[in-house]
């Protein structure tokens, strides 16, 4: 009798098989002509998240009208960590990892990290970072309020807090010249050119997550302007920008007083400019006493950690 078992196992099996393979090649032809350049992987992976076949129906159906696949499927793959991501929350890019890169080694030496994460998004940057570090303290910010309860659920695991406004404003004052890393994930299109974006970015991010300005260095300048006031002597903040953008975003991190330098990444075609607070004392050095700090020049009363 095990002969015949054996045998009808075999072919329910392998008729299982061809089925999910001819379902898998239906949602591949549907993905491709939708404009899916990843088609195969795609379907892979909705196939392997949808719990039901009717899920499966509904996520097919929602990526062919042209959602963000990380959307349609609730996560992004960030860093080696599934970050939740919401409908209408910025989807973090996998060039920005670079960045996070950039920011780990900035972060070498000094152990138990404060780490800031503004325009933080889905807070993929922040946990991503948290988790390769030691005993970070994360914090972090944003002035979408969907971005903030998405992010809230992504860096809870690393003890993080994320505070919703306008980049420093909702932060502690505590913070103020704490800060060793601060991760700035600004947008940096151009006014003009968000109309030539993808639609999946145009149509399903929220507009603030990507509108950098006329230049797209608005929110930059605003970052860098206030950074010294946050940043612990020594302390980096790190944004992404374009490669024909960043001799401006340079010009921009120096007029604060940060010492700054440009890494490039040509696998990910990255481009991240970092501006470090020099870690040296205050000095009395003006005839009205005016202070001169590593990034804090010529800021009359201020010592070192002051705030704005």
């Amino acid at each position: 009798m095990s002969a015949p078992l054996s045998a009808s196992a075999s072919s329910s099996s392998s008729s299982s098989s061809s089925s999910a393979s001819s379902d898998e090649s239906v949602i591949v032809t549907r993905l491709r002509a939708a404009g899916c350049v990843f088609a195969e992987d795609e379907a892979r992976l909705l196939i392997s998240t949808a719990a039901t076949p009717d899920d499966l129906a509904v996520m097919v159906d929602r990526r062919v009208g042209g959602l963000p696949l990380e959307h349609v499927l609730g996560w992004a793959e960030f860093c080696g960590l599934r970050i939740a991501v919401d409908p209408g929350v910025f989807v973090p890019r996998r060039r920005t990892e670079f960045l996070v890169r950039q920011a780990a080694v900035a972060a070498l030496d000094r152990p138990g990290a404060v780490v800031v994460d503004l325009c933080c998004g889905s807070g993929a940057l922040g946990a991503a970072l948290a988790g390769i570090l030691d005993r970070a303290e994360l914090h972090a910010a944003d002035i979408d309020p969907a971005a903030v309860r998405c992010a809230r659920g992504n860096v809870a695991a690393f003890g993080g807090r994320v505070y919703e406004g306008d980049l420093y404003d909702p932060l502690p004052a505590t913070l103020r010249g704490r800060v060793d890393v601060l991760l700035a994930n600004v947008p940096y299109v151009p006014t003009e050119e968000v109309g030539l974006l993808p639609p999946e970015a145009r149509i399903h991010e929220a507009r603030v997550a990507l509108d950098g300005g006329a230049d797209g260095l608005d929110v930059l300048r605003r970052v860098a302007a206030r950074a010294p006031y946050w940043l612990a002597p020594g302390g980096s903040l790190l944004v992404e920008t374009s490669e024909r953008q960043a001799a401006r975003a340079v010009e921009t991190v120096a007029g604060s007083g940060l010492i700054p330098r440009v890494a490039s990444s040509e696998e990910l075609y990255a481009t991240v400019v970092i501006g470090t607070r020099p870690a040296v004392p205050c000095e009395q050095s003006a005839p009205q006493g005016s202070v001169q700090c590593g990034g804090l020049r010529g800021v009359p009363g201020r010592t070192s950690g002051d705030g704005q």
